[in-house]
């Protein structure tokens, strides 16, 4: 029960689920990518990363100085992400996350890859 509450209160914050939008599209994203596609500071992107990461609901690995972050897919078994998926297409701000992502990856990127 407790690790469905954490996962619950890692998914209050609209930052949050903005992330998990974003992942849930994209295998991997690194905190670079992140930043400027939320138009958020580093530090502000790094911070929810890691509440989610505490959360179990994403997993990081260091490449070279860059951090990078997926979905846990065993934490986020109990969530139905197609219907996650579904609802977040309804929400204007993350289409405009998606969009602003699409556009991102297709000019040059901020951080090496």
């Amino acid at each position: 029960m407790d690790q469905l509450s954490q996962t619950f209160k890692a998914l209050a914050e609209p930052v949050r689920l903005r992330i998990i939008n974003l992942l849930i599209n994209k295998e991997s994203l690194c905190v670079c990518d992140l930043v400027t596609v939320l138009e958020l500071g580093q530090s502000t992107v790094s911070r929810h990363l890691a509440y989610l990461k505490n959360a179990g609901l994403v997993r990081a690995w260091r490449d070279g100085t860059w951090m990078h972050y997926a979905l846990e897919s065993e934490q986020l078994s109990v969530l139905n992400l197609v219907v996650l998926k579904e609802q977040f297409t309804q929400q204007p701000q993350m289409v405009e996350d998606l969009q602003r992502l699409k556009a991102y990856e297709c000019s040059p990127r901020t951080c090496q890859i």
